[in-house]
């Protein structure tokens, strides 16, 4: 049995980005339940979340569940921003270091995500975000589109089953790879 903790990023009085009254909580709540959803289907995968309602918890705190359920894979999801709304489109993918299961599981999600139109802005290093650097499993932290996006918001809200097929499918073939 793999066990996945799925973090909807954000929650409570932690708006995330936020542009034109969405608020980037409530996206990822509602998209990491959905993925969540589809994942507990297969009877080898024990999905965990790290909230499943609109409450705070600090990276730290997640990191901490995630490591004491001796989770197989850790998947945190977000919406980007930029200062300039309009001005970037895509699915950006972050990990502690692009190397081994976790810079496969971020290249799988990536390509399924690709696949449904969005665009591929790659995999970033970053070693400072805690849901990275924390974790003792593999961990990636999913940017899903800007929020700030126009083009984005709208592909979200009309593909938003298809965003959430992708990445679980991403995930599943990820787990039949290790």
């Amino acid at each position: 049995m793999t066990t996945i903790v799925l973090d909807a990023g954000h929650g409570g009085y932690d708006f995330g980005a936020t542009f034109e009254g969405r608020r980037e909580k409530d996206d990822v709540l509602a998209l990491t339940l959905a993925v969540g959803q589809i994942l507990s289907q297969n009877p080898d995968l024990n999905i965990l979340y790290t909230r499943e309602g609109d409450i705070y918890e600090s990276p730290s705190q997640k990191a901490a569940d995630a490591n004491r359920a001796a989770a197989d894979l850790f998947i945190s999801i977000h919406r980007n921003s930029t200062p300039l709304p309009d001005s970037y489109s895509g699915v950006e993918t972050l990990v502690y270091s692009d190397s081994g299961v976790a810079g496969l599981l971020a290249r799988n999600i990536d390509r399924e995500l690709e696949n449904i139109g969005l665009a591929n802005l790659g995999i970033t290093e970053r070693k400072n975000l805690t849901v990275l650097s924390r974790t003792n499993m593999p961990a990636v932290l999913l940017e899903i589109g800007y929020i700030n996006t126009a083009r984005d918001n709208t592909f979200f809200d009309q593909n938003f089953t298809a965003i959430a097929q992708a990445i679980a499918n991403g995930i599943e073939t990820t787990v039949s790879d290790l």
